[in-house]
């Protein structure tokens, strides 16, 4: 028996992907928690921040879907590498995951207008992890595809 058989088969790019969607979640996570200066500091606009500080529901609802999809994204990102049970429509999810954050990083010109207060740096360092981890999902998926 080959004691590298279980290291052969991980899926490094899925179990990396699943971690940073994770990490992102927990980061949504924390701007509910923690408010305006969060906001603030993880690019999601004044206005985002001012409303957190006059104490609306609005970005903290918005931020914990994206913080609950994240979570159920990091989950197929577990699934697809043989962490957790196989979830429903596994392929398709983990294309369309891989697509949403390429698309993302790609084409934040198109973005940023429509939240202007965020700098260059802002826009240039989130595209690149979205380009990341996109390129994980797809490429995790790629070498799951035979086996989920």
């Amino acid at each position: 028996m080959n004691l590298n058989t279980k290291t052969q088969t991980t899926n490094h790019f899925l179990l990396f992907a699943g971690v940073c969607t994770a990490i992102a979640a927990v980061a949504h996570i924390g701007c509910i928690i923690f408010g305006a200066p969060w906001y603030r500091f993880f690019g999601a606009g004044e206005e985002m921040a001012t409303m957190a500080e006059q104490g609306l529901i609005y970005p903290h609802l918005i931020t914990a879907v994206i913080a609950t999809i994240l979570l159920l994204w990091s989950c197929y990102a577990f699934s697809g590498a043989k962490r957790i049970r196989q979830l429903p429509l596994l392929k398709i999810a983990l294309c369309v995951i891989s697509a949403i954050f390429l698309i993302r990083g790609i084409g934040f010109v198109f973005i940023m207008p429509t939240i202007p207060d965020n700098s260059m740096t802002f826009w240039l360092v989130s595209s690149s992890i979205c380009l990341v981890i996109g390129g994980a999902y797809a490429l995790g998926a790629k070498k799951a595809w035979s086996q989920i």
